[in-house]
């Protein structure tokens, strides 16, 4: 894989009303971003943000530990990772007026890579109430 991956992915939840402590415990993970409405973040950078976050965010990513230039593999290591799919988080989603979905970062500068999301993984995050959104870069 090159130094600069043509491929990963992350999960988040998104909205006003998402208490990241609520949803750590739900799944039993540590994000690798949590922003609080109204608070001060760390950016990517590293740097607490100059402004404080416009909403509430709660998210894991998959670049720095898996390594695939297709999306399919992180896509299953986040499903893995969540215990996904699980029959009371559309409830849960709901109720907290969050967004949930899978964002996948995809580097076609070859022109030549088509993004695949497999059909079950799209099924899942929609049986779920979430999406998949693909941001390709050329």
């Amino acid at each position: 894989m090159n130094a600069h991956p043509l491929a990963y992915a992350s999960f988040s939840l998104s909205g006003d009303q998402v208490v990241p402590e609520f949803w750590t415990g739900y799944f039993a993970v540590q994000p690798d971003t949590v922003i609080i409405k109204g608070q001060p973040f760390i950016a990517s950078s590293g740097r607490t943000s100059r402004f404080p976050g416009r909403t509430s965010v709660w998210s894991i990513r998959t670049r720095t530990v898996v390594h695939s230039d297709q999306l399919e593999p992180h896509l299953r290591y986040l499903i893995e990772r969540l215990a996904l799919p699980r029959s009371d988080l559309r409830q849960l989603v709901k109720r907290s007026a969050a967004r949930m979905r899978f964002f996948c970062y995809w580097n076609n500068a070859s022109g030549d890579r088509i993004p695949d999301i497999p059909a079950d993984i799209r099924a899942l995050m929609d049986d779920m109430g979430g999406t998949v959104d693909i941001d390709e870069y050329r």
